[in-house]
């Protein structure tokens, strides 16, 4: 079972590496207050060590992201580039090796 302590250290790297783009613009995930979600919801995978592609995938397609006032979501794989995603896997599969 995942300490408090250890998923605040993994939304810490999560939030100040991951960013989603709006428009050209990077917003950070702890920025954007989504780095606690994401480490939140990833860290069974790496308790079990089953960190891959389609995990990491299947988070963000879980996580919906209110734009406009909550007049639409987007789920934060749509908002994250396919290089960033990539980047969180990778970044994933380091702290997963580390465990």
């Amino acid at each position: 079972m995942a300490s408090t302590i250890q998923i605040e250290k993994l939304a810490a790297e999560i939030g100040e590496n991951i960013y989603i783009d709006v428009s050209g613009w990077h917003l950070y995930l702890a920025d954007a207050h989504l780095h606690t979600t994401v480490a939140e919801k990833i860290f069974p995978a790496i308790e079990d060590r089953a960190v891959d592609e389609a995990k990491v995938m299947d988070v963000l397609r879980s996580i919906q992201v209110p734009l406009g006032g909550k007049q639409t979501f987007v789920t934060l794989a749509q908002l994250i580039p396919t290089a960033g995603q990539g980047d969180l896997l990778k970044l994933l599969e380091a702290y997963q090796d580390n465990w």
